[in-house]
């Protein structure tokens, strides 16, 4: 490099070559991550330039999109987002300008991606108007705001629907935010009404002087309050109890923002812990609660029941033969006893039952929140079961039944006098009856407990003589070619007839024989697939429900494998059907259980797709293969435009996850053919068929396998 100055100002030689622009350009252009484009303005914007970075952007090289060598960019681009990004680019094309769109395209191995193109219409070097831009991948971003999304209406919903009070507030006592649960507890009609009225939480708020003082102070020292209770005036001026748990909110510099925190109404609980310090609640023999603390136990539960609309049961229990052993043994032998008795009865029930001791060897129990007579019997089936074990007194063994009468709230009584007296009555009837037996003061309730009984009877001698049948729906794929079958149980009784699985599955599940009848079904169907399976090229998949409650025992795995390995069925021809409520009990156990399942060769399907909140979290937490859209997403979706968008985004999610979809409830052509042509895999339905027997499957396949209709 040589410099120059001279009385004309400064200037500079540069003893290098002239830059090529030409080349920085493109070095620049086929470098970027993304893809830098020249189209024309036509039908199908046919490419005139396409930078390198396509191959990486979907998969086609730039020789295989200019000119339309091999595939057109509107080929790429999703067919539901066609028209949306052609009329942007229209517009921009007809104000000569720029544009910006997002939308998804497929790249060239099936993987759907959201891109973000930028471009503008120019015109080129002959005046034409074509369009240049550049098309960038923004999966991972869209993923990110997608779940951003999801995060805030999750926590807008728990923050609307809480049942506890929700609030923000500032240190001089003024509400900033409150929930409606919290404008519920204080007596307001609406969230925005509370925080506009209730301006002055130390004077409006708190009964007792020096609350809200106490409140501030603690959140000064520890940041934070737990269980603060105070007594509240409510709007109409009436008074509540409530515990707060709240906590100061900083900002990024560490700056007071406000408070923040939950409010529950403990009214109830405090009131019962005021009254038991007033009064003696217990029998003193046993430990249970009085009569005095039962009539409070029992309004309390009929305040519940009729608020959330369950049941509230009251059951009488009298002791069968208490008096012979109490005059023959003498009364530290029948105290021994009451306690024992008292103790059976306590672990029977859940915390939120009742067991009083009203007198001599008679026992109240006042049991909440059923909402099925089913759940009722079972616990009654196991209180019997509990106070006619034997007991040992004064050295000897003993066994002692009881006469037990039931009342339901609302049915049988609106109040503790009615049920109580109603509950008497019926355990009368039951000392009639022979004694050691349970009676409903409702004659029909009662009827429906002596077919609750005899049912289960009849399920127990049946599965002992194998009488359960096995039916098989087959699924299709496309082209209504069979694939696999679902096993379903079947039962006809030689005095009962015929009792459809709505009626037998719960008293199995109730009783606990889901899990022989579950193995007398997977027995059945495995040896027919594994007849079926002799010979075929393609294996036909068979399909087997496993009940949420076979979740609750340690051997499942070890049991179905056991019954496979018997037949000789590869475990690679099975499909194991769960609904996401396995998971609502302990979630991380069940995922481990499916896990195990899954490492030892079975497919795994979620069953009724679409009918639960929490399946799009657990088809994330563990691998499925299938997912069966539940039939509610496919009736009437011929004809319904709302249920076709929805069966449409489930089956695009399956896919999404690159798991096997299959469409339940089929029951007409329309709807086939819409599910075949949103990609759905396969399909089950009346449609197609019925359950049938597996000699008319095995007929079907003989005759090629193809469903006709």
């Amino acid at each position: 490099m040589t410099l120059d100055s001279s009385a004309n100002g400064p200037s500079s030689l540069l003893s290098c070559e002239v830059l090529d622009r030409s080349r920085v350009l493109d070095t620049l252009i086929n470098n970027l991550e993304g893809m830098a484009y020249r189209c024309r303005n036509d039908a199908s914007w046919t490419m005139i330039f396409v930078s390198q970075g396509a191959l990486g952007l979907c998969g086609y090289s730039a020789a295989e999109l200019v000119d339309e060598t091999h595939v057109t960019w509107e080929r790429i681009t999703h067919a539901d987002d066609r028209l949306r990004v052609r009329r942007c680019i229209e517009q921009a094309v007809a104000a000569v300008g720029r544009f910006c769109v997002h939308y998804r395209i497929r790249t060239a191995s099936g993987i759907l991606k959201w891109v973000i193109e930028r471009g503008v219409a120019v015109a080129d070097e002959q005046g034409e108007i074509v369009v240049e831009g550049f098309i960038e991948d923004i999966t991972a971003q869209r993923a990110i705001l997608d779940a951003l999304e999801q995060a805030e209406l999750r926590y807008r919903s728990i923050f609307e629907n809480a049942s506890e009070g929700i609030f923000q507030s500032t240190r001089d006592g003024r509400y900033l935010a409150a929930n409606p649960a919290l404008a519920r507890i204080y007596g307001y009609d609406s969230a925005a009404e509370l925080v506009a009225d209730l301006a002055d939480i130390e004077r409006r708020l708190y009964v007792e002087g020096g609350r809200r003082e106490a409140f501030c102070r603690l959140m000064e020292h520890q940041g934070e309050v737990l269980n603060f209770e105070s007594e509240v005036y409510r709007r109409d001026g009436t008074r509540i109890w409530i515990s707060e748990n709240a906590h100061v909110v900083r900002g990024a510099n560490g700056e007071f923002i406000c408070y923040e925190g939950t409010v529950q109404d403990i009214s109830e609980r405090k009131h019962y812990q005021q009254q038991l310090e007033r009064q003696a609640n217990h029998d003193l023999l046993t430990g249970l609660p009085n009569r005095i603390l039962l009539n409070d136990r029992i309004e309390q539960g009929l305040a519940r029941a009729a608020r959330l609309g369950y049941y509230l049961t009251l059951v009488f229990i009298d002791l069968d033969n208490f008096k012979f052993i109490n005059d023959g043994l003498g009364h530290v032998a029948g105290d021994e006893l009451l306690k024992s008795i008292a103790a059976r009865l306590a672990g029977s029930l859940r915390g939120s039952d009742t067991v009083a001791r009203v007198g001599g060897d008679e026992f109240v129990l006042v049991l909440s929140d059923h909402y099925r007579i089913s759940t009722v019997i079972s616990l009654l089936e196991r209180v019997l079961n509990e106070i006619r074990r034997p007991v040992t007194l004064a050295g000897r063994e003993f066994q002692v039944g009881a006469s037990i009468g039931v009342a339901m709230f609302p049915g049988d009584g609106e109040d503790a006098q009615t049920l109580l007296k109603h509950a008497d009555i019926a355990m009368y009837a039951a000392k009639k009856r022979g004694r050691n037996n349970f009676q409903f003061f409702t004659h029909d309730l009662n009827r429906i407990a002596d077919e609750r009984l005899n049912l289960e009877a009849a399920m127990r001698a049946a599965l002992e003589r194998d009488e359960f049948a096995v039916h098989y729906q087959p699924k299709v794929d496309a082209s209504r070619r069979i694939v696999g079958v679902e096993a379903l149980a079947r039962w006809t009784d030689a005095a009962l007839g015929v009792i459809g699985p709505d009626r037998f599955i719960p008293v199995a599940e109730e009783s606990g024989l889901i899990m022989p009848l579950t193995l007398a079904v997977l027995r059945r169907a495995f040896s027919d697939a594994r007849q079926w399976n002799a010979g075929r090229a393609t294996p036909l998949m068979v399909a087997v429900n496993l009940s949420p409650l076979l979740f609750l025992g340690d051997d499942v795995v070890d049991r179905v494998c056991a019954v496979l390995e018997d037949v000789g069925l590869p475990p690679n021809q099975v499909e194991l059907e769960i609904t996401e409520t396995v998971f609502l009990g302990d979630g991380t156990r069940a995922v481990a259980i499916l896990a195990e399942f899954k490492a030892r060769g079975f497919r795994l399907a979620m069953d009724d797709f679409g009918t639960g909140y929490s399946a799009l979290s657990y088809l994330r937490r563990f691998p499925l293969d299938i997912i069966k859209i539940d039939r509610s997403l496919v009736t009437g979706l011929e004809q319904e435009e709302e249920v076709a968008m929805i069966a449409r985004a489930a089956i695009s999610l399956g896919k999404s996850l690159h798991k096997t979809v299959v469409a339940e409830g089929v029951e007409n052509a329309a709807q086939f053919d819409f599910l075949c042509r949103q990609g759905c895999d396969e399909f089950q339905g009346y449609l197609l068929s019925r359950p049938l027997p597996a000699a008319q499957i095995t007929a079907l396949l003989a005759a090629g396998g193809v469903i006709r209709f």
